[in-house]
């Protein structure tokens, strides 16, 4: 039992690796803005002489990238915290007992 769950997880990963990616290669000339680059835009339309303070260190190749990344830093956060709560969910049962 416990090696075809085994299975099924690294299946289910795979899977999303790919769900994850195959919209980059299918869609490679997209362009999809972020909240930044639209705030930029508008405080440079309100005052012009308006310099970001910071640059990237790297530039991502396409918006459709940024936008996995993001979508990647928030998957692993939910993780995490996930990860956390049944840390402390199995440590309370296990006291119970």
């Amino acid at each position: 039992m416990k090696k075809s769950m085994k299975g099924m997880n690294w299946f289910l990963i795979i899977i999303v690796i790919v769900l994850a990616v195959l919209p980059l290669l299918l869609n490679k000339g997209s362009e999809f803005s972020g909240a930044d680059g639209v705030a930029e835009e508008t405080i440079q339309e309100i005052v012009p002489s308006y310099a970001p303070w910071f640059q990237p260190l790297l530039e991502p190749p396409g918006g459709e990238t940024e936008s996995l990344l993001f979508a990647v830093q928030a998957a692993i956060g939910a993780g995490m915290i996930g990860y956390v709560i049944g840390f402390f969910k199995g440590r309370s049962l296990r006291k119970d007992k």
